[in-house]
C-alpha cells in the first residue's frame, strides 16, 4: 500500500515537471517569436497552451483524488497542497505567455520601434525563476526557493526600465505610441510570469516548512 502511495506521487511529482517544461518553453519562444519576429513559433505556443490546459485539468484531478483516497497527512498534504497551488501558477504563466504571443501578433505587422534588450534580459531571468522554481519543488529546496524569490527585484527593475524607455519614446512622437504600448504590455506580461515563479517559490517554501511567507514583503 505504502509503495503504491509512493508512486502516485512520484507520477504527481513527473506531471508537473512536464507542465512546468512547457510553460518554461512557452515563455522562452514567446519572447523569441518577437525578438526574430518569426510568425510560425506563434503557431506552435497556441498548440502547447491546448497541452498545458490539459495538464491543469489531469494534474487536480490526481491530487484530489489521492487526497480522497489515502487521507494523507503532514508532509504528504502539504506536498499535494502544494502540487495543486503550482497546478495553478503554471497554467497562468501559460496565459501569459498567450498574452505574449497576441502582443507579438501586433507587433509583426509594423517596423519594430527598437532594438529588443531589455525585455529578452526580463524573459530569460523570468525563465530561470520558473526552472529553479521547480527544481525546488521536485527537490524539497527551500533553500535553493529563497534564492530564487530574490531575483524578482532585477524583473521589477527591468520592467521599470521598459517603461521609461518607451515612455521617452511616445512623448517625441504620438506615432510610436500604439507600437510601445504593445511593448510595454509585452514587459508586464514577462513580469507577471516571474511573479507566479515567486508564488511557486513559496508554495514550495511552505511544503518543505510549514512556513507561509506569503505578504511578508522582501526575504532576507
Amino acid at each position: 500500500m505504502k509503495k503504491h502511495f509512493s508512486e502516485e506521487l512520484t507520477l504527481i511529482r513527473q506531471t508537473v515537471l512536464r507542465m512546468g517544461g512547457l510553460v518554461e518553453q512557452m515563455t522562452h519562444l514567446s519572447v523569441q517569436a518577437l525578438v526574430e519576429r518569426n510568425e510560425e513559433m506563434l503557431k506552435d505556443i497556441r498548440k502547447m497552451e491546448t497541452e498545458v490546459n490539459q495538464l491543469h485539468i489531469d494534474i487536480d484531478e490526481m491530487c484530489l483524488e489521492v487526497i480522497a483516497r489515502r487521507q494523507p497527512a503532514a508532509t504528504d498534504l502539504r506536498f499535494l497542497s502544494a502540487a495543486m497551488k503550482i497546478n495553478t501558477d503554471m497554467e497562468r504563466i501559460g496565459d501569459q505567455a498567450i498574452n505574449i504571443v497576441q502582443r507579438t501578433e501586433s507587433l509583426l505587422t509594423v517596423p519594430l520601434l527598437k532594438p529588443l534588450i531589455d525585455i529578452p534580459r526580463m524573459a530569460e531571468t523570468a525563465k530561470e525563476m520558473l526552472r529553479d522554481a521547480l527544481d525546488a519543488f521536485v527537490n524539497g529546496n527551500d533553500e535553493l526557493a529563497y534564492e530564487t524569490i530574490k531575483k524578482d527585484d532585477l524583473v521589477d527593475q527591468l520592467k521599470d526600465q521598459v517603461f521609461r524607455e518607451l515612455l521617452t519614446y511616445m512623448m517625441a512622437d504620438p506615432s510610436t505610441i500604439p507600437r510601445a504600448l504593445d511593448l510595454i504590455l509585452v514587459s508586464r506580461h514577462v513580469e507577471r510570469i516571474a511573479d507566479h515563479a515567486t508564488n511557486i517559490c513559496e508554495d514550495v517554501i511552505f511544503m518543505v516548512k510549514g512556513k507561509d511567507v506569503r505578504h511578508q514583503g522582501p526575504l532576507a
